[in-house]
């Protein structure tokens, strides 16, 4: 779920947050850097900590808590890092921080846990409004009222917030679930409703948390049109709202006590934190809510996304793992396990689940196009240009959203050797959506290279650079378009600024010598080829590169060229 507040707001927020966790609280009795014997570990865990290596980070700072117990900057960091590797040292650090923000929400979710009603809103009451919390708070207190058997206060708490625009969609929701939970189905629905009216394309988790509530309401229609929303919209959750997983949607609660219900809002602002850059806290977000709702699929999901950002894909794959089997959403996760698989190189094991995702969904294009993106990416371009045409099988009737299917199996096509048939794609593409400069340059280049429609070519180039004007690989195509037509002056002039904006393409740097040479400028034009050749260009141009260095381009005067 998103949330409509500003987004440097939340950025700010979580940034105050995050400061509070690694320099608050803690005994007052220490000062100054950690002792000489925890220096080192404290070190590493701050590195690790930054590279968000949260395995590494967790065990160098206990170590270095442990060689210098009473420094309250190792005490801080070192519960922070054992909350974002989820150990359960953070549970006792966080009683020795009264002061953290990070360590109160913690304990409070503890109390919540023991069903200590009282204590956790005193906690949750007594913390600093100024930080993320002041946007939970509301919602973390009304789930804490309804635990103690008050639904009526807790709907009183959020109806004010429900009623003001700002996040309204965070409030009624979580209204509508304490009001289903407390067997009020009218108010529920009614709460339901304007959860999602202000979205037109509701994220996964507010459609099928929003569509259960209905659905229990009695309005199984509406809930399922909520449902198939999600299905015609073309993302990855549309695999979550196919029959089958649809069923398993709505079969449950997603949301069954205060303790679910509080790990859906920490999951809900981690979300919107991490779409706004702010990982470290969307972190902690996700992990203070894995320990009230351990093997949460949305947490899990955002935990591991954030890994595989920052390069630890194995960890990534661990974090995806603690996912049920049976979960609505597995086959998103597949996705994101064959995406993490290729990454390390498991390629044809993320083949395998890739086809059989696609086996199993065999209405829905999404496991066929990642299948071709994959292939493209490994250079099996036959085999990506069937994926895809599979995938279009699929897509139901063409419609301009279908535009990057038909660029990347024109680009499979291509790379192919089915030149007619990439040509067709790339046109349908184009007549899809026109101002699509990655398809103007595809298409344009094309052209180019086997000397035809060469003016035209120039038109739809002039248009990319206008839509993308510091795209240096745009500004080759042009430059080289201009080559061919014979243009040297302007070519010169936009293969310069190509290799500026690109300067360590050896295709580009050829290109510019090419047309130095012809434009009587031979110097400079074996200065570009040698450049050329000292940036890994693809085999088969070598020997091209290397020829032209001792004999000069081929149609032109070979005066000073290398003997």
């Amino acid at each position: 779920m998103q949330f409509p507040a500003p987004p440097l707001r939340l950025a700010l927020l979580a940034a105050a947050l995050l400061s509070a966790c690694a320099a608050s609280g803690g005994p007052r009795g220490a000062s100054g850097p950690p002792g000489r014997g925890a220096f080192g570990a404290y070190l590493t865990g701050r590195f690790a900590a930054s590279e968000t290596d949260t395995k590494v980070a967790a065990d160098t700072m206990l170590e270095a808590l442990r060689a210098d117990p009473d420094q309250p900057e190792v005490l801080n960091r070192a519960f922070l890092a054992a909350l974002l590797d989820g150990r359960s040292d953070a549970t006792r650090l966080a009683r020795r921080l009264p002061d953290n923000p990070a360590a109160n929400l913690l304990l409070a979710g503890s109390e919540v846990q023991a069903g200590r009603w009282d204590r956790a809103e005193q906690r949750l009451r007594a913390l600093n409004r100024s930080g993320p919390v002041q946007v939970l708070q509301p919602v973390l207190l009304a789930w804490v009222q309804f635990g103690r058997g008050q639904p009526d206060q807790a709907q009183a708490t959020l109806r004010p917030l429900v009623e003001a625009n700002r996040l309204r969609a965070l409030n009624a929701l979580h209204a509508a679930l304490i009001a289903d939970l407390a067997g009020k189905p009218r108010e529920a629905e009614r709460l339901a409703r304007m959860a999602v009216a202000d979205q037109p394309q509701p994220p996964w988790r507010l459609a099928v948390l929003a569509a259960g509530v209905l659905n229990r309401a009695g309005r199984g229609a509406e809930a399922g049109r909520l449902m198939d929303q999600i299905l015609a919209s073309g993302d990855d959750a549309a695999l979550a709202a196919a029959q089958g997983n649809r069923r398993l949607a709505l079969g449950a609660r997603g949301v069954a006590s205060p303790a679910d219900g509080i790990a859906e809002a920490y999951t809900a602002l981690a979300s919107a934190l991490r779409g706004q850059g702010s990982n470290d806290f969307a972190l902690v977000l996700a992990q203070l809510a894995l320990r009230l709702r351990p093997g949460f699929a949305a947490a899990l999901v955002l935990v591991a996304d954030t890994l595989a950002d920052q390069g630890h894909e194995e960890q990534a794959l661990a974090t995806l793992n603690q996912i049920a089997a049976d979960d609505p959403l597995t086959p998103v996760i597949v996705l994101r396990r064959a995406a993490l698989l290729d990454k390390l190189n498991r390629t044809e094991e993320a083949v395998g689940l890739l086809r059989g995702l696609a086996d199993a969904n065999q209405t829905l294009p999404q496991p066929p196009a990642r299948l071709g993106d994959l292939l493209r990416r490994r250079e099996r371009f036959a085999e990506a240009a069937q994926a895809y045409d599979q995938a279009l099988s699929r897509s139901g009737p063409v419609d301009p959203s279908d535009w990057p299917l038909f660029y990347a199996r024109g680009i499979a096509r291509e790379r192919s050797g089915q030149a007619a048939a990439a040509e067709a794609d790339l046109l349908r593409a184009l007549e899809l959506s026109p101002e699509q400069p990655y398809v103007l340059n595809y298409l344009g280049y094309s052209w180019a290279e086997q000397g035809k429609n060469l003016d035209r070519a120039k038109s739809m180039l002039l248009q990319a650079t206008e839509l993308r004007p510091q795209d240096g690989n745009i500004a080759d195509s042009l430059g080289w378009v201009l080559f061919r037509l014979g243009n040297l002056p302007e070519a010169v002039t936009w293969l310069e600024k190509s290799v500026e904006l690109e300067p360590r393409s050896s295709v580009i740097n050829d290109h510019l010598g090419d047309a130095y040479w012809a434009a009587g400028r031979q110097r400079e034009a074996q200065f570009q080829w040698r450049r050329a050749l000292a940036l890994d260009p693809e085999p088969a141009e070598i020997a091209k590169l290397e020829t032209k260095l001792r004999e000069g381009l081929p149609g032109y005067p070979a005066s000073t060229a290398q003997r």
